[in-house]
């Protein structure tokens, strides 16, 4: 006999499809405005079409496996806290993290903007959690960083550290490719492409174990220079 179908309120089903739509390109995040440097890669014919998905894993393992990931994991931990103020104070610790790690300037901007465009999003769906934290960013008592800000809205959408990670990496990935695609240097199946090839490097580093806070580094040197670069651009589409 065939296993009956998941009821309507299974749990993973219902961990699955918050991941589908938190991680859909459509939902309004604020990251279309930003490409972290990939506009200026192109520019400077750093970055060749052929060479696209090679390019995406680099910027995964050298950008968000080694920061990303380690904000968004501690930021979701501190969502879990069940003292709420013990909960906003380990959160400031890694937002504060994030502000200090990030030396280009470019960088430090777009992850603040967007950081805090996805909360104002996620406190008017009235995500648990994110009310308390946009407050904080309002008072001027926190900067609102994209990962930390990921770790404690999508753990107060109901997704576990591995799935928020998953939603978080994919999103990355998913974002540079609608960046190139506006930029008319990848077509759409040449993104998908990538995405699909991508999907073991992508589940492999979700499934490391959550590294903790003082390893937090980066090695994405020509892409940090491209971003230094960009605010001089006389024609520009995207931010940064």
């Amino acid at each position: 006999m065939t296993e009956p179908a998941a009821p309507v309120g299974d749990a993973t089903a219902t961990v699955l499809l918050a991941a589908l739509q938190l991680g859909d390109g459509q939902f309004p995040g604020g990251g279309f405005a930003f490409s972290w440097g990939l506009e200026s890669l192109i520019a400077d014919g750093e970055v060749s079409r052929e060479r696209w998905t090679d390019f995406v894993e680099g910027q995964l393992r050298g950008r968000w496996a080694t920061a990303d990931r380690v904000l968004v994991a501690h930021a979701h931990a501190a969502a879990r806290e069940s003292d709420p103020a013990r909960a906003l104070e380990a959160w400031r610790e890694v937002d504060a993290l994030a502000e200090a790690s990030a030396v280009v300037e470019a960088a430090r901007l777009g992850s603040r903007r967007a950081g805090r465009a996805l909360l104002g999003t996620h406190a008017r769906l009235e995500t648990p959690g994110a009310a308390a934290l946009k407050a904080e960013v309002d008072a001027g008592r926190a900067h609102g960083h994209l990962a930390p800000v990921q770790g404690v809205v999508l753990a107060g959408a109901g997704l576990d550290e591995a799935s928020a990670l998953a939603v978080s990496a994919y999103t990355m990935a998913s974002g540079l490719g609608t960046a190139a695609i506006r930029l008319g240097f990848v077509g759409h199946l040449d993104a998908q492409r990538a995405l699909a090839r991508l999907r073991p490097t992508i589940a492999a580093l979700v499934a490391g174990p959550r590294p903790p806070l003082d390893a937090l580094c980066t090695a994405v040197p020509v892409a940090d220079i491209a971003l230094m670069r960009h605010p001089d651009r006389a024609l520009r589409l995207f931010s940064n």
